[in-house]
């Protein structure tokens, strides 16, 4: 009985030794890192109702198209993405499918020997066209959009918002 009462106890001591906890500490770093490329709201797109079945920011039929502005203070660092509307996000119960058109072209830059490609080097894909933001300064985007309702179908009377969705994308 001797033998395995010390046995027993060696076995409590060394299970005693191996759960001794060592302490620890997590030290937090932190940054903060602002975005060097801003996006603002120039002018709102306004559409127009030419016809009963249609809207349309086209200023010669009423419209008026949403300008986007962005600003990058650190060159070849950003994509900007700008994807034209595809859905209403607010808008009377409407009776039919309505039929999306839109697009985004620069409309003005501040440096024109810099930014003078972002058009023709844009990467067009569905509704959304991807620009290489690759010179510091401002450049405005202007996205058009236009809906039909059913081909022929009027729009019900009330009031129709869709969104512009601008983005900066870190390369």
């Amino acid at each position: 009985m001797k033998k395995l009462s010390i046995k027993v106890a060696t076995m409590s001591l060394a299970a005693a030794v191996c759960n001794t906890t060592a302490l620890a500490e997590t030290v937090p770093i932190t940054g903060m890192v602002e975005s060097r490329c801003i996006i603002q709201t120039d002018t709102p797109g306004i559409y127009g109702n030419p016809s009963a079945y249609t809207l349309t920011t086209d200023p010669t039929l009423g419209g008026v198209p949403a300008i986007v502005r962005i600003d990058v203070t650190l060159a070849d660092a950003y994509y900007a993405a700008i994807t034209a509307p595809t859905e209403f996000s607010s808008s009377p119960n409407l009776p039919d499918i309505v039929t999306w058109v839109g697009d985004t072209e620069v409309e003005a830059m501040t440096d024109a020997a810099g930014m003078g490609n972002y058009e023709a080097d844009k990467v067009e894909y569905n509704y959304t066209d991807r620009y290489d933001l690759t010179a510091t300064g401002s450049t405005w985007f202007k996205t058009t959009s236009e809906a039909t309702l059913g081909g022929t179908r009027p729009f019900p009377g009330g009031n129709y918002t869709a969104l512009v969705t601008a983005e900066c994308i870190a390369k």
